[in-house]
């Protein structure tokens, strides 16, 4: 089928639903709450997953020095990376099953 005629029924359905013949799909989303990580959670995650502080923070997108400030408690995590960090607490092999991270002799060069 061609982009035109998914587009013709698109406009059909939309004017079935406008009539009140037709019924509009309803999808409801549910968010969970971003988590809030300790230092030792931090700390303990990354031990979980086997990695060095420079592995861990390339494999975060953040610096060395970020990982350090956060397992201190200097500093902690928001947003995209406490996602992460939930995902990888969750599955310690996620780093690897998504891809980001590769195992063998790329591991090394890609903490270098």
């Amino acid at each position: 089928m061609g982009v035109f005629e998914y587009i013709k029924i698109g406009l059909e359905q939309a004017i079935q639903y406008e009539k009140g013949k037709l019924n509009a799909k309803a999808i409801t989303l549910s968010i969970m709450p971003i988590d809030n990580f300790t230092p030792d959670e931090i700390k303990s995650i990354r031990k979980n997953t086997d990695m060095t502080q420079k592995i861990f923070a390339r494999y975060l997108g953040v610096s060395v020095k970020t990982v350090e400030a956060w397992e201190s408690g200097r500093n902690h995590p928001e947003g995209a990376a406490c996602r992460l960090l939930s995902m990888t607490r969750n599955d310690p092999s996620f780093p690897i099953k998504s891809g980001i991270i590769t195992t063998g002799s790329s591991i090394a060069s890609y903490g270098s």
